[in-house]
């Protein structure tokens, strides 16, 4: 089975480089909105689009000093981008029609199958060629393994610019080892308890730049509209989202790898992340978590790994008793699970159990609360340690 993996690297582009990238940014941002003016006229085909590009070619010189390719893409991206709406439509959601996009909604042009190539150096810096823009320097902090399908340049609010390098690969054939499976329940104060016992802090990257961020964005909305000054700000604020962002994704990141490395059977909750945020008064600690992309980031390096990741419906998971079966009703500060069967451990704990269980399909206990309590552990965000790109280690 092919599987498709994503290696993300910084470009250090040189003043010139970086003038051809923004342009070609704009001359793609150019042919996408043209060809949505096309499908807006009337209903047209993905081929008759296609045909299309050369029209406006013609009318716009300009774009043969582009890559071709780059251009073509934009009329797989309106398509892709169509087919997603269709699909929110089937399944009821109320959607819009297609905006033309901005130049703040629009950051990336893609290189496909061709224009593209990478030049190892002896040096500190490897190279990117990439057609029409020129060899551009980036470190290769990690090696890249399958066939690389596609480059996907990016450039950032803060102004930085990063290249993620599509590959194909292999994927292991999934074998699920159920004597090594864990079930793993998601929350704010801890992010993870799960079957064994072990738990992770959530590590609180918003409440640490929430005040320079505030004070950031107070600067940017007294700024004077469509000043250099309030340009500047806009930069400001935009790295602090940045490096929320990269903390974000790199506990999670290090925290998934975890349990792909150690398990070969995972259960987590099917969470439904916007119904949560509507009713809870926690919504910006939950959006914060992010689970979903938690979630995600498991599924799809479990999939390269072999291992099996399981949904299961969260539904009472915390009310049952993981020993007798019983319900036993508590409120959301209540953080201990007491039972008449003698259980009494932290509800996030006795939560994981029962998602382990309901993915295994068992209904009895297969251990004692004496049997489980020595498995308890506490590990903290910093206590994560990831080598390389693939090894995550844990310090005791």
């Amino acid at each position: 089975m092919k599987i498709k993996r994503a290696y993300k690297y910084r470009l250090y582009p040189t003043k010139e480089q970086e003038t051809k990238m923004l342009w070609t940014l704009e001359m793609c941002r150019f042919v996408y909105n043209k060809l949505l003016e096309e499908l807006n006229k009337g209903k047209k085909s993905k081929k008759e689009l296609q045909h299309s590009i050369l029209k406006i070619k013609e009318e716009n010189p300009e774009l043969l000093n582009a890559y071709a390719k780059v251009l073509q893409y934009e009329n797989y991206r309106l398509f892709s981008s169509l087919r997603t709406l269709a699909k929110l439509k089937n399944n009821g959601k109320r959607v819009g029609r297609l905006r033309f996009k901005s130049k703040d909604r629009f950051r990336t042009f893609n290189y496909n199958q061709y224009g593209f190539e990478i030049i190892k150096n002896n040096t500190r810096y490897d190279k990117l060629w990439l057609s029409r823009i020129g060899e551009i320097p980036f470190i290769m902090h990690r090696e890249i393994d399958g066939k690389i399908k596609q480059v996907a340049v990016k450039r950032y609010p803060s102004g930085k610019w990063f290249a993620s390098i599509i590959t194909e690969v292999e994927g292991n054939k999934q074998k699920t080892n159920r004597i090594n499976s864990v079930g793993i329940d998601l929350g704010i104060n801890n992010y993870i308890y799960d079957s064994n016992g072990t738990h992770f802090d959530s590590p609180k990257y918003l409440n640490k730049f929430i005040r320079k961020l505030k004070k950031e964005q107070t600067c940017f909305s007294r700024k004077t509209k469509d000043s250099r000054n309030r340009e500047k700000q806009k930069v400001r604020v935009a790295k602090i989202h940045e490096k929320i962002m990269n903390h974000r994704t790199d506990f999670l990141r290090k925290l998934s790898r975890h349990y792909v490395n150690n398990f070969g059977f995972i259960a987590v909750e099917d969470l439904n992340i916007k119904n949560l945020i509507k009713v809870s008064y926690n919504s910006r600690n939950i959006m914060d978590a992010s689970w979903s992309r938690f979630v995600q980031m498991l599924e799809y390096k479990a999939e390269s790994a072999g291992v099996q990741v399981m949904k299961v419906e969260p539904e009472e998971t915390t009310q049952i008793c993981s020993n007798c079966r019983i319900t036993v009703p508590k409120h959301l500060w209540n953080r201990t699970h007491k039972c008449t069967c003698g259980l009494e451990i932290d509800r996030d704990y006795n939560s994981a159990i029962n998602i382990l269980k309901r993915a295994l399909g068992q209904e009895l206990s297969e251990s004692t609360p004496v049997e489980r309590e020595p498995l308890l552990a506490e590990m903290q965000a910093s206590n994560l340690e990831e080598t390389g790109s693939h090894i995550l280690n844990v310090k005791h």
